[in-house]
């Protein structure tokens, strides 16, 4: 018998190394993504009782290339089965060096034009060996409507006539972007489940930070990928402290920071600190927001952070990003330096661009509660806990709201 989560792993870290090379012999993702799931299906069954094969990489090759086939034989694929150049026995000799097509196969499955919801799905399913029922799982969807989600991604795929294979240098900066954009919208999601009933959802934050470290790997020298591993490092190492032993959110503020996990706030500065005046072009949106979380992470107590530097920082992401959810956070480090009037002047400048995003009533009310305007705060923070689709940030806001109640 062998341990399961042995061979989990291993088979996560094969399936798109597997896919990638099924895809490049035969120039069809979408059938060779199927495949290749049924493969990672057979091998979850068989390794645990049997052993992990000698050459597990191709073992799953071979049996990819052989439901592959049958793929076609079911689907009127003569001639598509005769684009197999690999039907003989598929396996790999000993001592043979393979192509690893993982960043080919990340590249694609983030290709722009898929919405994020789209790449999220394919991502996880043909990069992080997902079943469709895990995927649907982590997004608390039915598992027919993620099917149909991983579906229509890879007709989108095909319809854009993208090639299988490495995108031009030209191409590359606007892919890339596109599949750190996933995993930055994947590890959020993880972090700050937007429905629900718990705050976390550790098995996205794991995956998340699992696929960015594949990504480091493949390019250790890019500092955009750098630091948005070094950024959820650091974010994640504060989550042992995000809520109480009964799952409710504790701020930032109050937090016991002997929990935030050590080791990994060292590795997310020390890779921060190898990204910043390395020389390796401008500096990235992923830099800033790992910059500020660092500033956080160093400061022993939450008196000691030095809000003056974290609103510099900001500035210069809201510069580059314009994104508005950098306003609201930008309204609170305001408050933190020149007093919550000039924060709450921060938060009018948001307009509605935030449309009834929960957080800017939360923000408001923390910002009326620390300008004295209890009543007006607890009026916010109502109304925040209305908006809110997460159970447990419901909770919060609403204790919050009963507390200045009765002040």
């Amino acid at each position: 018998m062998t341990d399961e989560r042995e061979v989990e792993d291993l088979l996560r870290t094969l399936a798109p190394q597997v896919l990638g090379a099924l895809a490049r012999r035969t120039g069809d993702f979408d059938a060779s993504e199927d495949a290749v799931q049924e493969a990672l299906l057979v091998a979850s069954q068989r390794w645990p009782r049997d052993g992990i094969p000698e050459r597990p990489r191709g073992w799953l090759l071979q049996t990819a290339q052989r439901k592959l086939v049958d793929l076609w034989r079911s689907d009127d694929a003569r001639r598509r089965r005769e684009r197999l150049t690999a039907t003989h026995d598929g396996g790999e000799q000993p001592g043979v060096v393979h192509h690893d097509d993982t960043l080919t196969v990340l590249l694609l499955c983030c290709h722009p034009s898929l919405t994020p919801a789209s790449a999220i799905a394919l991502t996880l399913r043909a990069v992080g060996g997902l079943t469709t029922a895990q995927v649907a799982s982590a997004f608390l969807v039915p598992e027919a409507t993620m099917a149909q989600r991983i579906s229509r991604a890879k007709a989108t795929i095909r319809a854009s006539g993208t090639a299988f294979g490495p995108p031009s240098p030209e191409e590359l900066p606007q892919r890339l972007g596109s599949v750190l954009h996933v995993l930055y919208l994947v590890f959020n999601e993880g972090y700050a489940a937007s429905a629900g009933s718990s705050v976390h959802r550790t098995d996205l934050t794991g995956e998340a930070v699992r696929l960015t470290r594949m990504a480091h790997r493949l390019l250790p020298d890019d500092p955009e990928v750098t630091s948005l591993l070094a950024l959820m490092l650091l974010t994640d190492a504060r989550r042992p402290a995000r809520t109480t032993s009964s799952g409710d959110l504790v701020p930032l503020a109050e937090q016991d920071r002997s929990r935030w996990d050590a080791a990994m706030i060292r590795e997310g500065t020390a890779l921060l600190d190898s990204t910043l005046g390395s020389g390796r072009g401008r500096i990235g949106a992923y830099q800033l927001q790992a910059a500020i979380a660092a500033v956080h992470d160093r400061a022993a107590t939450a008196s000691e952070t030095d809000w003056a530097q974290i609103r510099a920082l900001q500035e210069m992401l809201e510069r580059l990003t314009g994104n508005p959810l950098v306003t609201l956070s930008r309204a609170v480090s305001t408050a933190r330096v020149d007093g919550p009037l000039a924060g709450l002047a921060v938060l009018d400048e948001l307009g509605d661009r935030l449309g009834d995003h929960h957080r800017v009533e939360a923000v408001r009310g923390h910002l009326l509660e620390l300008a004295g305007r209890l009543d007006e705060a607890a009026a916010a923070y109502r109304l925040a806990a209305d908006r809110a689709t997460n159970l447990q940030e419901q909770r919060h806001l609403a204790a919050e709201a009963t507390r200045l109640r009765g002040h």
